[in-house]
């Protein structure tokens, strides 16, 4: 079963997310993978990185690090040097972070086509894997108007959530803790 949850920032969407994911790789007795797609930019990002670790600690997930270019996580190995069986059960934490990773390059340029790529990209690995939960962010409800490039991330990840509630089986708001279930 793919699952699409969004929600704003710590609003529990993360936990439910692992939750989920734990239960889904017990009942079908399949590998559990974290998908960490955040590349650190400075000590605050670190900080989160730490703590999210600590927070999965004893959940029985393999680490596979990938910030770009989703789909080739399932061709590698995990931090600990597993190799990934497309057949385990995926937690991607964060969308909202790959996108960013896949628009703005290290080398100060714009993808400005990234998220149609990057929706894709999620459609293909949803339907390869089969088994995967997608965490993003809900950055929608400013009404204020933002420069070009911030107004095409935000109309990218939302052309990236609608394909993911597209194509997942479930869509869950997380928002002050409650969860909502539309699909």
């Amino acid at each position: 079963m793919n699952i699409f949850i969004s929600g704003g920032c710590k609003n529990g969407k993360s936990y439910h997310a692992q939750e989920l994911a734990r239960d889904m790789s017990r009942e079908k007795s399949l590998p559990l993978y974290y998908l960490a797609t955040m590349i650190p930019a400075d000590d605050e990002d670190r900080a989160r990185i730490k703590r999210h670790l600590s927070e999965r600690d004893g959940w029985g997930f393999e680490t596979i690090e990938q910030g770009r270019n989703i789909c080739y996580a399932l061709d590698g190995t995990t931090s600990s040097g597993e190799k990934v069986s497309a057949q385990g059960v995926f937690l991607l934490d964060s969308v909202t972070a790959l996108l960013s990773n896949e628009m703005f390059l290290p080398d100060g340029t714009v993808d400005e086509t990234a998220g149609e790529r990057l929706a894709a990209e999620l459609s293909a690995f949803a339907s390869r894997t089969g088994n995967t939960v997608f965490v993003s962010d809900y950055i929608y409800s400013d009404a204020r108007v933002f420069d070009a490039y911030t107004e095409n991330y935000r109309k990218s990840l939302a052309l990236i959530d609608r394909t993911l509630a597209a194509v997942c089986d479930q869509v869950i708001e997380v928002a002050y803790g409650f969860k909502y279930l539309y699909k």
